[in-house]
C-alpha cells in the first residue's frame, strides 16, 4: 500500500536501502535529540562502569547544556536506568538497566550497596538487603550501618527464618494466595513474640495491607525490643527477588523509620527491579 503526503522533515530525494534495493521517497525516521542525548549519557557512563562519572565530566565531554543534562539524568534515574549518590558522588548505571542487560552479580551487588549506603544515611538505622536462601530462610547479602551508640545490626550472611514478619510480608504480599498458603503449610508460622500475627486469616489481611501501602511493617513481632520496615525489589517479570529492610528499637521504630519504599531507589522502592532496584 502506498502512503501519500509529504514529510516536511525530509526531501523526496531520501533513499532507503532495503533487501530489494534502493527505494526513493521511503519514510526515514529522524533522530529525537533528547533520546540521542540519553543514549550518549548512558554510553559515557558505561565506559567508566563500575566507577561513577561526575556530572561535570558528562557535561564537558558530551557538550551538553547543564539543565538539559540534569533533566535527562533525572529522568533516567527515575526510570532506574541511572543512579547517583548525589551530584558530588557521580553517576553510574542504574539497577533496572543492569537487570535488563543481565549484568553480573558483582555489578548488581555494587548498585545494591550504593542504594543501601544512601538509605542508611537518610534513616540513621541499619539497612540491609536479603534474598531467599533456599525455601525456608532469607540471607543478608549487603548492609549499611551508619548508626552510632547502642543499636541493632546484622552481619553479612546472617539468615532469618521463613516467617520473620517484616521480611516475609515483603516477599509474599505480591504472591498468589495459593502460593502463600502452600509455603505456610510447608514451613509454618512461628509466634516469635505474643504480638506476632500467626492466624492465617489475620495474616491475609496483613499481606493485603502490605501490598496496598507498598511496604511491610513489623512492630514487636520478631523481638519485643525491635521493629522493622521492609520493601520489595521486583524483577522485570514483577516477581519479588530481593527485599530491603531496616531495623530499630521498638520505641524509635514506632516513631517510624521511613520505609525504604518511600526513597528514590525505587530497588520499588528501587526496584533493582531490578532494582531495588531494583538492584527494581
Amino acid at each position: 500500500m502506498e502512503c501519500s503526503g509529504v514529510n516536511p522533515r525530509r526531501s523526496r530525494s531520501d533513499t532507503v536501502i532495503t533487501a530489494g534495493g534502493a527505494r526513493e521517497g521511503a519514510f526515514v525516521a529522524s533522530d529525537v535529540p533528547a533520546v540521542m542525548n540519553a543514549v550518549r549519557l548512558l554510553e559515557r557512563i558505561a565506559r567508566e562502569w563500575p566507577d561513577p562519572v561526575s556530572t561535570g565530566v558528562l557535561i564537558e565531554d558530551l557538550q551538553l547544556n547543564r539543565s538539559t543534562c540534569y533533566n535527562i539524568l533525572g529522568t533516567l534515574q527515575r526510570a532506574g536506568w541511572a543512579a547517583t549518590r548525589g551530584d558530588r558522588g557521580g553517576w553510574w548505571l542504574g539497577p533496572r538497566l543492569l537487570a535488563i542487560a543481565g549484568a553480573s552479580e558483582d555489578w548488581t551487588s555494587e548498585v545494591v550497596q550504593a542504594e543501601l549506603d544512601e538509605l542508611g544515611k537518610r534513616l540513621g538505622f541499619v539497612t540491609f538487603a536479603l534474598r531467599r536462601h533456599g525455601s525456608a530462610e532469607y540471607s543478608v547479602l549487603a548492609k549499611a550501618d551508619h548508626g552510632q551508640g547502642v543499636r541493632i545490626t546484622v552481619g553479612l550472611g546472617d539468615t532469618f527464618p521463613f516467617s520473620a514478619p517484616a521480611i516475609m510480608r515483603a516477599f509474599l504480599a505480591w504472591s498468589e494466595t495459593a502460593e502463600v498458603d502452600r509455603l505456610i503449610d510447608r514451613h509454618g508460622l512461628i509466634a516469635f513474640t505474643p504480638e506476632t500475627v500467626v492466624d492465617r486469616a489475620a495474616l491475609r489481611g496483613v499481606l493485603a495491607d502490605t501490598r496496598e501501602r507498598g511496604y511491610g511493617i513489623s512492630i514487636r513481632e520478631y523481638d519485643l525490643g525491635q521493629s522493622g520496615v521492609s520493601a520489595p525489589v521486583f524483577d522485570d517479570a514483577g516477581r519479588v527477588t530481593m527485599v530491603l529492610c531496616s531495623l530499630a528499637f521498638s520505641l524509635s521504630a514506632s516513631a517510624a523509620p521511613p520505609p525504604p519504599a518511600d526513597t528514590d531507589s525505587d530497588l520499588s522502592s528501587t526496584r533493582i527491579r531490578g532494582s531495588a532496584p531494583a538492584l527494581s
